[in-house]
């Protein structure tokens, strides 16, 4: 359902080393689009097209004294909660206005490092709190411009969500005409459902492949940095990049790189009691005529059991991510950096005032409900239940991976709702929407989306759930799955 650029990732990068490609020229065409549609769509909650126009004349002087790298020229746009030198960083939150970090995430540092654009931030959930990006106090400012708080709209259909919380970087890698990869992050599903509400393809990587140096973090022990774009191929090149051991990150992990494998006599497990929970028949049938595509390649398609991920998923889910979510966000006091007020009364004052006054209603919410779930007296009731019961779910997955190779279900189950829709949401039903995206997420499992058809003309994500450190499997069948009408 995205929109196909002129060439893929791997591609345009030949292109520019072969002369044929101006890297200049591409830029100012990206640029000159992000200006005319971002005011429709907003994806981009910070964009400043002379900072990105000046990366491409720096590094075409650069190519023609012999630069190369695996993303040269490509331009690449970074969700908001990546620090990045230089550009407003505030992860879609009023509470981090006019904070400019004085240096790289370390997958933005590693991108640079490989020859990408870096175009600006894209609009998200405040801190990575919802499923639908429209939970984000952070101004849209465009060229210096404070154009006011706006929510990031679907590119298929401008009344639905593009999904959350990475909704700007999967409803631009869906609308874009040019060639162009997302940097995204999950904690809870934050990549696979936006990606599949807007029918882009994406990764998010076995947890710890990629490093969190510089992520403004959400839940610690859950969060995932991984990418979103237009096709496998091009998502894969830029998880190649960014995987790898960072000493700054004591949970990161050695990769020996990410490639797309030859995949022969596999098993494609099809869990029952999640598919049993999704009440949209139009989109399991979407996605079991995919799956059973597959075939012609000779891969076996086989029914699994997840009960307990099907039944504990969220709730696990929520209580460890809300518990470390409060425990990160104590740090936003309005002394150090952001949105600060003048000193009046004592710390607790100024404290609460800041933070009543900069932080949204979702986050106010998991504050207080993370704060309770680990109180003393409630802490083991909860937080540490909670914690054991994850190492039964990912017990869960290692026994389904001993009789499958690779799990293949829908992304979400649904497709992109109507804002008027959400509006009538509550919080328990939006939190319910992530059914499908939490169990593999909670347990640190690679997983990747690709388009599986389209219902009432909105696209159905389908979901490639692997083992840990599978990652390149994840992609091939995911690749594979792709290139199937």
């Amino acid at each position: 359902m995205a929109s196909k650029s002129p060439f893929g990732a791997s591609e345009f990068v030949k292109g520019v080393q072969s002369g044929s490609i101006s890297v200049l020229e591409h830029t100012s065409k990206i640029c000159d689009e992000i200006e005319k549609k971002n005011r429709k769509f907003w994806h981009f909650n910070f964009f400043d097209s002379e900072n990105a126009l000046g990366q491409a004349q720096v590094l075409e002087k650069e190519i023609k004294r012999g630069r190369n790298g695996k993303l040269l020229g490509i331009p690449l746009s970074a969700k908001d909660c990546l620090c990045v030198k230089g550009m407003e960083s505030r992860a879609g939150s009023k509470i981090l206005s006019g904070y400019v970090p004085p240096f790289d995430a370390a997958a933005v540092e590693k991108c640079r490092k490989e020859g990408a654009i870096i175009l600006g931030k894209t609009s998200q959930d405040e801190f990575g709190f919802g499923t639908f990006s429209v939970n984000h106090t952070a101004e849209t400012i465009m060229g210096g411009k404070n154009l006011g708080v706006k929510i990031p709209l679907n590119p298929l259909d401008s009344e639905r969500s593009c999904g959350g919380s990475s909704g700007g970087a999967a409803g631009f890698a869906a609308l874009t005409e040019n060639t162009h990869v997302a940097l995204a992050e999950s904690t809870g599903g934050s990549i696979a459902c936006p990606a599949s509400f807007c029918g882009a393809a994406s990764i998010t990587p076995t947890y710890g492949l990629v490093s969190r140096y510089g992520l403004m973090d959400y839940a610690n022990s859950l969060d995932k940095i991984g990418a979103i774009g237009k096709s496998i191929p091009d998502v894969r090149l830029l998880l190649d990049v960014i995987a790898g051991r960072d000493a700054r990150d004591s949970t990161s992990l050695e990769s020996s790189g990410i490639a797309l494998q030859d995949l022969k006599k596999i098993k494609i497990g099809v869990p029952k009691e999640l598919m049993a929970e999704i009440e949209n028949e139009k989109v399991k049938d979407a996605v079991l005529k995919k799956i059973s595509s597959a075939e012609e390649l000779g891969i076996e398609t086989v029914e699994v059991s997840m009960p307990l991920n099907a039944k504990y998923g969220i709730e696990v889910y929520y209580l460890i991510a809300m518990a470390e979510a409060s425990t990160n966000l104590a740090k936003y006091c309005g002394m150090r950096y952001g949105y600060s007020k003048k000193l009046e009364g004592n710390f607790n004052e100024y404290f609460s005032a800041v933070r009543s006054e900069a932080f949204g209603e979702e986050a106010k919410r998991r504050i207080l409900l993370g704060t309770f779930a680990r109180m003393s007296g409630f802490r083991a009731a909860y937080y540490l239940r909670a914690m054991k019961v994850r190492t039964k779910l990912i017990s869960e997955f290692k026994s389904v991976f001993s009789k499958a190779d690779l799990l293949a279900y829908p992304a979400m189950p649904m497709v992109a709702p109507k804002f008027r829709e959400i509006e009538k949401l509550s919080p328990l039903e939006h939190y319910a929407a992530d059914l499908c995206t939490v169990p593999p997420n909670v347990c640190g499992m690679p997983h990747a989306t690709v388009n599986a058809g389209e219902v009432g003309g909105m696209p159905v994500g389908l979901m490639v759930v692997g083992n840990h450190l599978e990652d390149s499997k994840v992609l091939s069948l995911a690749a594979e799955l792709e290139g199937l009408k």
